[in-house]
């Protein structure tokens, strides 16, 4: 399939920035926390042809019966993608592979690939820049919306290779549309899950008076590096409801930023991350309010157990003229021993005068008190331990409105819960 020019150049572009840029260090704001001395870029060759078959992956995020499905192993996509509709740019909403995309409509993926993520002084958006293959493109037309919802799935098989998956999403003014998005790994033919690098870029575009609901859920092998930068631009009345589930890999690191760019504009976001032996998970959020009326709420929950480590790191940034900004943020993260550890770093960076901005963090173990209670009225140290710790997480649950994404969150959350308290 021949690439339209403006997208060779780009990725030229693209590598040769790659080539020249560093990686981040320690002294670098945001990478304090997660060391990448070991890690060597240059050893991670292109993922090469998947398999069809590629055995049982991750049921950590279970996506809704009748979703329009799109999954990518390795580089190879998997299954027919339906014909679409369109001379020039597409009549109805749009789920196909990203490159395809390119060669069929370049002009709508040219006019927003790369608008707001730019790989100008990032290593690992230069690199996705330069190597994705695949990828996926889903495109709402104006006041329509998909017959279901869309689920998108990258699964990681071949270990000593760099995955670099491209997702652009983009909703016209008055669309609407439900997008689950999944990085899975599963065994290679050996079957070990080796190490590897994921490397995701995933752009979101909601227009005016729009309505997305967005879940992503990683659930990498626990060897492997996972980068991913992930951005949300809102515009004028639109909405975003975005979940995110970071149960895998071993050590990378994940930014999720969002603007409110239009005025009136909303976004809630509701996060968790469980960890388990040696894992390193890292957030990195942003909630930016650049227009006036904006609304954001973000709470992220954390449990780690064995030798685990997490930090999240939090920004509200309000911008000049954002008055009557409505932001707040809040992590919170339970530790299930004592040599697990979490760090918590919420901040505020606010340039107006009328705004409503708060900020919260914590860090716990299982309160004795509580274990004492339960206890001391017949329950096992063991259930009474659950009880406490699913308590803590469904406070996430109960921010959703009943229905597929709060029943999935839910059942991830006590499948991963499982798995924690196994290792205990």
């Amino acid at each position: 399939m021949s690439e339209p020019s403006w997208l060779r150049e780009r990725r030229s572009r693209a590598a040769e920035a790659a080539r020249t840029l560093e990686l981040p260090d320690a002294k670098r704001k945001g990478w304090e926390f997660t060391d990448l001395s070991g890690l060597d870029l240059a050893a991670f060759g292109a993922a090469g042809a998947g398999e069809e078959a590629i055995g049982a992956t991750s049921t950590a995020l279970a996506v809704p019966s009748g979703s329009i499905e799109l999954t990518q192993v390795d580089a190879t996509m998997i299954g027919e993608v339906a014909e679409v509709a369109g001379n020039g740019r597409p009549d109805g909403p749009v789920v196909m592979p990203l490159d395809q995309a390119a060669a069929r409509f370049p002009e709508l993926v040219g006019e927003h690939l790369g608008t707001i993520v730019s790989a100008e002084n990032d290593p690992f958006v230069a690199r996705n820049d330069a190597e994705w293959s695949g990828g996926a493109l889903i495109y709402v037309p104006a006041d329509s919306r998909p017959d279901g919802p869309i689920s998108l799935t990258a699964v990681q098989r071949q270990a000593g290779v760099a995955l670099n998956w491209r997702t652009l999403i983009v909703l016209e003014e008055g669309a609407e549309a439900e997008v689950w998005e999944r990085f899975l790994s599963t065994p290679d033919p050996s079957g070990a899950a080796g190490e590897g690098l994921f490397n995701g870029v995933t752009e979101v575009i909601v227009g005016p008076s729009a309505r997305l609901r967005y879940v992503c859920g990683q659930g990498l092998s626990e060897r492997s590096w996972v980068f991913a930068t992930q951005r949300a631009e809102v515009e004028r009345d639109g909405s975003l409801e975005w979940v995110a589930l970071g149960f895998g890999s071993g050590r990378g690191k994940v930014r999720m930023e969002t603007k409110l760019a239009g005025r009136g504009s909303t976004a809630k976001v509701t996060g968790a991350y469980a960890g388990k032996g040696r894992q390193h998970l890292d957030y990195d959020t942003t909630q930016e309010h650049a227009a006036e009326d904006t609304t954001s709420d973000l709470a992220f929950r954390g449990v780690l157990g064995g030798r685990a480590t997490a930090v999240w790191r939090g920004m509200i940034r309000v911008d000049p003229g954002a008055q009557r900004t409505d932001a707040f943020q809040d992590c919170r993260n339970l530790l299930l021993s004592d040599k697990a550890h979490a760090d918590a770093l919420p901040g505020l960076e606010i340039e107006a005068d009328d705004v409503a901005c708060t900020h919260a963090a914590a860090i716990a173990q299982v309160d004795p008190e509580q274990l004492f209670y339960l206890t001391s009225r017949g329950i096992s140290a063991t259930a009474a331990r659950s009880l406490i710790i699913e308590g803590f997480l469904a406070e996430l649950v109960e921010r959703l409105p009943e229905g597929p994404i709060a029943d999935a969150l839910g059942d991830a959350l006590q499948q991963r819960l499982a798995e924690l308290l196994a290792e205990a």
